[in-house]
């Protein structure tokens, strides 16, 4: 029975959260949906306090081990001052936990993304060579799109930012729209696969 209950109630919630959809205006059915949503939301606060444990077990683990014990430190200790702050005066404007968080977290993770910029350059160049006639046509649009999106665009051709937004509006949309398809057959079948009980990676089988 441990993987038959797990199963039922994946059939019966995710049917029920299908359902539901058709039955709008029922007093109890959205009753019975804000019900389901808030246990969710209670199963998702104790995903975060596994979340926790995990990062602490296995960091504890490799500083016993000597593997990177001054980073792991830090995350530890920075993991502690923020949940410790957090508990104490609460996360609302001009808390410790928010002054950290806008003046600490937010320039940490600004930095963290313009690193990133590094490697999409190194991407981009190695993408962008034209050896077929798909690569000619990506490079031609690139160089077109970001001529177009910086003010020295402008000023080498007035037409270059029309040029460079109706790339942007026309060809990339409807590719990031079947992308956008795509992935939402994907996600339907899976969740149909779940509902069904076909896909049970969840229970920690094969």
């Amino acid at each position: 029975m441990k993987k038959e209950i797990p199963l039922i109630i994946a059939f019966l919630l995710g049917t029920w959260m299908i359902l539901e959809n058709f039955l709008t205006g029922i007093p109890w059915v959205s009753t019975t949906k804000e019900a389901i949503t808030n246990g969710g939301i209670v199963i998702m606060a104790f995903t975060y306090v596994l979340g926790i444990y995990s990062i602490v077990s296995v960091n504890v683990a490799r500083i016993k081990r000597g593997q990177d014990v001054v980073p792991k430190l830090a995350l530890l200790a920075a993991l502690a001052l923020m949940v410790g702050l957090g508990f104490w005066r609460g996360i609302a404007e001009g808390s410790p936990f928010n002054w950290l968080y806008l003046n600490l977290y937010v320039p940490l993770q600004a930095t963290m993304f313009s690193l990133l910029a590094f490697y999409i350059a190194s991407a981009a160049f190695r993408a962008f060579r034209a050896r077929s006639l798909e690569a000619t046509l990506l490079l031609g649009c690139a160089t077109l799109v970001m001529i177009g999106r910086i003010p020295v665009g402008e000023k080498i051709w007035s037409g270059l930012p029309g040029i460079s937004d109706w790339i942007m509006n026309f060809p990339n949309l409807a590719g990031k729209r079947a992308i956008m398809i795509g992935a939402s057959l994907g996600a339907i079948s899976t969740g149909l696969r779940v509902i069904l009980g076909l896909e049970r990676s969840y229970l920690g089988g094969e």
